[in-house]
């Protein structure tokens, strides 16, 4: 099966490249090929790959197929039946245009893993991101397809980058609005409408952010039919999670705040959103509004941080606020539970009462 060829390099000097084949009804069915600078270093090589191959384990694993990682990722796109995430399909595709991406799957271990994601300059965050999406691949490629992906691999992988610090959670924000701070964005939204005739309706989307702990996004996309008032629910489509997002649908419990915004809200022929915006123009207009009143480091993503302190000061239990955010996991939520219970910060708010009146019947 092996054969060992001598050759003249330009300076002179003899290499020797050695050649193992495996032939079958005169097919080769696999062949490597390596060269040596010593004759007995080739020779070594070929012996040992003669014996490996001799053994039927052995020779199954040098038949199995070994496809570059851009050719895995492909084939993860076109089968998975699950829609990916916007977010997942841009990182995959980066990482195709990789020169990692030409690597085949034999040739990626932790250590290779450690140095692509390291390489990538990204802060520690991002780098988690871009690693967890190329795990979940990496991890079907050996039991859906049988390619020589070592799952171990990715895991050890994980625990050094994790010890390295070169990918980690994203920070904690604690930022909290004072309720001074929301009295001066209201006024100033509330003005902004009647004055240059701003459409987008911020006072509520703003006290829709803290009584629902909904993203702009998925407030932006509620519908009508989405509504349950009886049950005091909204169905929230997409909603976000680690590894699933699209058709993530969620029915969530509304405190009754949230329920008195929505049922403000003014129903328009032929339009099935209650709120028919573009979510990046209401974090856009908050950013707007905090700039031009000088409140320094506030999103308005916080305000739903607000929201869940808020469940947690009036003493409701982990699990009751996970029925309002959606949370699957209650881990992220249990950094409220550590909150003082004070009360209602929100309690006589004036705004709410201006915005969504006690009395507002549903139109």
């Amino acid at each position: 099966m092996g054969a060992i060829t001598p050759r003249t390099n330009k300076d002179g000097s003899t290499s020797y490249k050695a050649q193992v084949r495996i032939r079958k009804d005169g097919k080769v069915l696999h062949q490597e090929t390596k060269t040596f600078a010593r004759r007995q270093a080739a020779v070594a090589w070929v012996k040992k790959l003669e014996t490996e191959l001799a053994d039927p384990a052995g020779l199954k694993k040098a038949l199995a197929e070994d496809p570059p990682l851009k050719d895995v990722i492909d084939r993860a796109r076109k089968e998975t039946k699950r829609a990916m995430s916007k977010s997942k399909i841009n990182v995959l595709k980066m990482i195709e245009a990789h020169d990692f991406a030409m690597k085949r799957c034999s040739q990626i271990d932790s250590a290779a893993l450690v140095g692509f994601v390291g390489g990538l300059g990204v802060s520690p965050s991002t780098a988690d991101n871009y690693f967890s999406h190329l795990a979940s691949i990496l991890k079907i490629a050996r039991p859906a397809w049988g390619f020589p992906i070592d799952e171990q691999a990715v895991n050890d992988a994980r625990v050094v980058m994790k010890r390295l610090g070169t990918i980690a959670r994203s920070n904690k924000r604690d930022r909290r609005p004072t309720v001074d701070e929301m009295n001066r964005l209201m006024d100033y939204f509330s003005k902004s409408k009647s004055t240059r005739g701003d459409t987008l309706p911020m006072t509520s989307i703003c006290l829709m952010t803290i009584f629902s702990l909904r993203r702009s996004i998925e407030i932006c996309n509620i519908t009508w039919n989405d509504l349950d008032i009886d049950g005091c629910r909204v169905m929230v489509r997409d909603l976000k999670h680690p590894e699933e997002k699209a058709g993530n649908d969620t029915w969530c419990y509304l405190t009754p705040e949230a329920l008195r915004v929505i049922l403000a809200q003014p129903k328009v022929t032929g339009q099935p959103r209650i709120f028919p915006h573009v979510p990046k123009s209401t974090s856009d207009a908050f950013a707007s509004a905090t700039l031009a009143l000088g409140i320094e480091d506030l999103t308005l993503n916080d305000l739903r941080h607000e929201g869940a302190s808020r469940l947690s000061e009036m003493g409701w239990t982990v699990q009751r606020v996970a029925s309002v955010s959606g949370h699957r996991s209650w881990n992220t939520l249990k950094r409220y539970t550590h909150v003082r219970e004070v009360g209602d910060k929100w309690a006589g708010w004036e705004w709410l009462d201006r915005i969504a009146p006690q009395t507002t019947p549903a139109s």
